[in-house]
């Protein structure tokens, strides 16, 4: 991120070769009597891309729902750029930290127009100039300004990604929070946007958090990687060794194995008869 864009988004000048921008742990999440997150720890640095993977339920998005403080009923440690952060978020916290949920539909207001919907981050945070903001950030995520007065039912899954990618970057974030982009999309979208997130993480020093259940996905955004099973993080790789197909623990190579497809002489080999 340069110094001016650090100027304008008002974050404090960093040291980033000495210190992480997003620091997790020990943290423990809890719902009544299930242990859904045990004992997280991981540190990102700023403009690196780091992903969690691991099966449904497996706790990854709810590490990055106690991350944004949409969940508060957690212990441990969360820091951003070494401040400490706190069950509730303060306001400001939310221009520097923003997420881009799994369904963009659900995400968008539905009676709310593209224009509204990028309106209201530029009002809550008190930042000026939302004319040319909002036609900036439509451009820089593939959309013109026919789309700005649109409503959410009358865009593509993808267009309401690409909107919801735009209300995350217009109040100008450090950190971006991705939460299983692009799952809900056609396969002939997912690229695009993924392509896309690539596109802006590199314009804007952008550091990624990306969750998701699929490797590829992963190998293709992020630099290093975290495996989660019933809430531990029980490996972290780079996305080389994943490339090379060199994970240390069992449940890693069986998520690796199963990304790559359905393996006939495997399956063969499992079944016995009496």
């Amino acid at each position: 991120m340069t110094a001016a864009v650090r100027r304008q988004g008002r974050l404090p000048e960093l040291d980033l070769a000495s210190q992480a921008v997003l620091e997790v742990e020990s943290l423990h999440v809890r719902f009544g009597e299930v242990h859904a997150v045990r004992g997280a720890q991981f540190s990102i640095a700023a403009g690196e891309s780091y992903g969690i993977v691991g099966e449904s339920g497996s706790g990854k998005s709810t590490v990055l729902r106690a991350i944004a403080g949409l969940n508060p009923d957690w212990s441990g440690a969360i820091r951003v750029a070494g401040e400490p952060l706190g069950p509730r978020r303060e306001r400001g916290f939310y221009k520097r930290v923003q997420m881009v949920f799994q369904d963009p539909y659900g995400s968008l207001h539905p009676r709310h127009t593209v224009d509204r919907v990028l309106s209201e981050p530029l009002a809550i945070h008190g930042i000026d100039d939302a004319e040319n903001r909002i036609e900036r950030v439509l451009k820089e995520v593939g959309l013109g300004p026919a789309f700005r007065f649109r409503f959410p039912h009358q865009l593509s899954g993808g267009q309401r990604q690409r909107v919801a990618i735009a209300r995350a970057l217009i109040v100008e974030p450090q950190i971006l929070l991705l939460d299983e982009p692009t799952s809900s999309l056609d396969v002939s979208v997912q690229a695009e946007i993924l392509n896309l997130l690539a596109r802006l993480r590199s314009q804007h020093g952008l550091t990624y958090v990306l969750v998701t259940h699929n490797l590829a996905v992963v190998a293709h955004m992020c630099e290093r990687l975290a495996v989660m099973n019933q809430g531990r993080i029980v490996e972290e790789m780079t996305v080389a060794q994943l490339r090379a197909h060199e994970p240390g623990e069992a449940y890693t190579r069986q998520l690796l194995r199963a990304s790559l497809g359905y393996d006939r002489e495997a399956a063969r080999a499992m079944v016995t008869f009496d």
